[in-house]
């Protein structure tokens, strides 16, 4: 990739920037009181001393039992906290609906015993709690935690922080032990070995109508033009003419591919629908990457990594719907991000037309062979082919194999 593809997704760079900011900025140690606290010092305050100004008696009891409970409460959240907390994720990246397990260690590493305190655990949107007893020097306590994975997304778990608070939430106190660590959930994916005979296939380099002097496909002879590499020259042809004349040839190149994943808000009717486009997206890009093609990986904002297998699938775990502020449609995207593509895949919701598709399409150089995923979950296979754009129909991930099978380039 280039530096732009060198950088993650978007939203993955948002989550992962925003949480490391948030745990790196933030104060170690951090407290106050809640609104029920400053209710209960004031008017515990107000009660006393309008009480004593009035002597009403009964209004100095109510004062002095709020100003009590304000100090035994404070008084709970005092003391010094010395654990050294441990989080592990048995894998950093998992499938969707794979079982994802972490593992919290808390020890105590002080000399004296620790009074209880509560865990908490952020992870992704939601938050985790664990009570954590009283602790002698030098014990260790050990909570065991599953990860939702229903969804493919970037987890941001952490970071940890302990937690000591009174009974009735007058007053809190925290202290943060980790920093946040990431687990991708990627997309599901299929297998696409056997496909390279058809669609994705890279044989000696396909040859093109571009006429160059020096390649390896002839194509027909010309006269001789002062600075034309000699070594062209037909003498044959020069003597039996009596003119020189030198051979050109037709361009060949390997294949290039521009595989692009639209997330424009507008080109899906549904989330499952964003799913199987980027499954699907993710499947052919793997293939690409295992057969050691050359890739440019998009979507309609971004440059995804393609250096490894790994690396795609976890900027593929990031990937959202957003609006394009633009305008720019996806294959506009293609020609002016790739412009030296030889072929494009471009795999989109079920939302654009057929005709709209062969209009954008016309935003792609001649001679680029392209190809329309449209992902709609529970149709038939469906192709439509014209000359070098083909629109094809995407019901199940399943029959990916089979589609590309039938895309054979020509």
């Amino acid at each position: 990739m280039t530096a732009a593809a060198d950088a993650p997704l978007d939203r993955r760079a948002w989550a992962v920037t925003r949480a490391r900011a948030v745990a790196q900025t933030a104060r170690a140690r951090t407290g106050g009181l809640s609104g029920l606290g400053w209710a209960v010092l004031l008017t515990g305050a107000a009660a006393l001393l309008v009480g004593r100004h009035y002597g009403w008696a009964e209004l100095v009891v109510a004062g002095c039992v709020l100003l009590i409970t304000f100090l035994v409460s404070v008084a709970m959240t005092v003391g010094r906290s010395s654990y050294a907390v441990d989080v592990d994720l048995a894998d950093h990246f998992v499938t969707v609906g794979q079982r994802a397990m972490g593992r919290i260690e808390v020890r105590n590493v002080g000399r004296r015993r620790l009074l209880p305190a509560h865990i908490e655990l952020p992870v992704g949107v939601g938050s985790a709690s664990f009570a954590l007893p009283s602790m002698a020097a030098s014990a260790v306590h050990e909570e065991i935690y599953a990860i939702p994975t229903a969804q493919r997304a970037v987890v941001i778990v952490g970071p940890v922080r302990s937690v000591r608070a009174d009974p009735l939430g007058v007053a809190r106190r925290a202290m943060r032990w980790t920093d946040p660590v990431e687990l991708y959930v990627h997309p599901a994916t299929v297998s696409l070995e056997g496909t390279r005979a058809g669609l994705l296939r890279d044989l000696e380099g396909q040859a093109t109508r571009t006429i160059s002097d020096n390649d390896m496909s002839f194509h027909a002879l010309r006269e001789y033009i002062p600075g034309d590499d000699r070594r062209n020259i037909h003498w044959r042809t020069s003597a039996r003419t009596g003119t020189l004349m030198v051979r050109q040839f037709e361009d060949t190149r390997r294949t290039h591919t521009a595989l692009t994943v639209s997330n424009e808000t507008r080109d899906f009717a549904s989330d499952p629908e964003l799913e199987l486009a980027v499954s699907a997206f993710a499947s052919i890009g793997l293939q690409l990457i295992r057969d050691d093609l050359e890739l440019t990986a998009l979507t309609s904002t971004s440059e995804l990594r393609t250096r490894s297998p790994r690396l795609l699938l976890d900027d593929c775990s990031a990937i959202e719907t957003t609006v394009v502020p633009d305008g720019v449609d996806l294959a506009q995207r293609v020609a002016r991000a790739v412009p030296s593509a030889s072929m494009a895949i471009l795999v989109t919701g079920s939302v654009p037309s057929a005709a709209a598709l062969r209009r954008s399409a016309s935003a792609i150089p001649a001679g680029v062979r392209t190809v329309f995923i449209q992902c709609d979950p529970g149709s038939e296979i469906g192709l439509r082919t014209q000359g070098s754009l083909s629109v094809a129909t995407l019901g199940e991930l399943g029959d990916l194999p089979r589609l590309l099978r039938r895309l054979v380039a020509p």
